[in-house]
C-alpha cells in the first residue's frame, strides 16, 4: 500500500518520511488523499459541469504543488 501511495504522492511521503514519520502513520496520512488525486490526474472531474455535480469524496485538503499538479494534467487534457 505505502508504495502504490508513493507512486501518486511521492513529494508528500517522502516529505513525511523526511520528517520522521514512521511508514504507517504516513500511510494514514496520505491514503485518502492519494486515491483524490489519482482520480483528479486521471480527468475523473475533468467534465464535471458545477460543484454541486462533484461526488462526495472528490476533495481533500491538498497542499499548492499538488494543485499545481492537477490543474498542469487538466491543460494537458
Amino acid at each position: 500500500h505505502c508504495l502504490s501511495v508513493r507512486a501518486v504522492c511521492q513529494r508528500e511521503i517522502d516529505c513525511d518520511r523526511g520528517n520522521g514519520y514512521s511508514w504507517k502513520i504516513t500511510l494514514l496520512r496520505n491514503y485518502w488523499k492519494s486515491k483524490v488525486k489519482q482520480e483528479w490526474l486521471n480527468g475523473k472531474y475533468s467534465n464535471i459541469p458545477s460543484q454541486n455535480s462533484l461526488p462526495e469524496k472528490s476533495m481533500y485538503p491538498m497542499d499548492v504543488d499538488t494543485w499545481g499538479e492537477i490543474l498542469e494534467a487538466e491543460l494537458e487534457r
